[in-house]
């Protein structure tokens, strides 16, 4: 692909580290020199050092023959008026961070693609880590929802279980779905069926409709997670 990045601050410069790796043709849009300079030494792409709320700047950067663009600045008003200009000059796929979470439906209306505050999606990450220390990796749907990833443990009560008889012991409701199995000795992860049995050990991604909640997770065989809720530290 043909992407142009605008800013190659924290966040940008990671993502231009992985889409130059990947054999994608990037050139880079940045306003302050001795940052482009340092960009251009340590990538394979072409560095502008311009303003890319300026129009001609995202021409002279390729923008008829862009697949993409991706705005990082720190600055959401830059990143609104980039946006536009990409719009205007019809670039298929507009990617932006979105720094204050007020902004995001201005962002949405325009119809460009967000990326809430990575630094808030980090916070969150670290915080998740300790309030559901069962939860290997989740992905939040909605408002409520989730889709998770959770190990199965000896003592879960679906343990040894196919899912129809997890569903008739009341265990599984029309809220909580296993939606993907990995196990060791699987050479491909399984798709669930009726009669598919959850073994101890199993890594399941589950989609939940009241989210990681601790009464889901203790259907895993994980009641930590009402330790870490009921403590002074945390969840209160």
């Amino acid at each position: 692909m043909y992407i142009i990045t605008v800013g190659a601050g924290d966040i940008g410069t990671p993502l231009i580290e992985i889409a130059t790796g990947t054999g994608n043709e990037v050139v880079v849009i940045e306003r302050d020199a001795a940052r482009a300079d340092e960009v251009a030494s340590e990538f394979d792409c072409m560095v502008l050092n311009a303003d890319a709320t300026v129009k001609e700047t995202l021409e002279d950067a390729g923008a008829d023959r862009a697949d993409a663009i991706i705005t990082t600045t720190d600055q959401d008003a830059t990143n609104v008026m980039v946006s536009l200009l990409a719009q205007e000059l019809e670039i298929p796929a507009i990617v932006s961070v979105v720094h204050n979470p007020e902004h995001m439906n201005l962002f949405k209306q325009i119809g460009v693609n967000t990326i809430e505050n990575p630094q808030r999606l980090i916070a969150e990450s670290l915080f998740r880590s300790v309030d559901r220390p069962s939860i290997v990796d989740y992905m939040r749907v909605g408002d409520v929802a989730e889709v998770f990833e959770i190990t199965v443990t000896e003592a879960a009560p679906i343990a040894g279980l196919t899912l129809i008889e997890a569903d008739e012991k009341g265990l599984l409701d029309a809220d909580t779905l296993v939606v993907a199995i990995e196990r060791k000795d699987a050479d491909a992860p399984i798709t669930p069926r009726g009669q598919t049995r959850i073994e101890a050990g199993d890594l399941l991604t589950v989609y939940s409709g009241s989210g990681a909640t601790p009464e889901v997770t203790d259907i895993f065989g994980h009641y930590e997670d009402h330790a870490t809720n009921d403590s002074n530290g945390f969840g209160l």
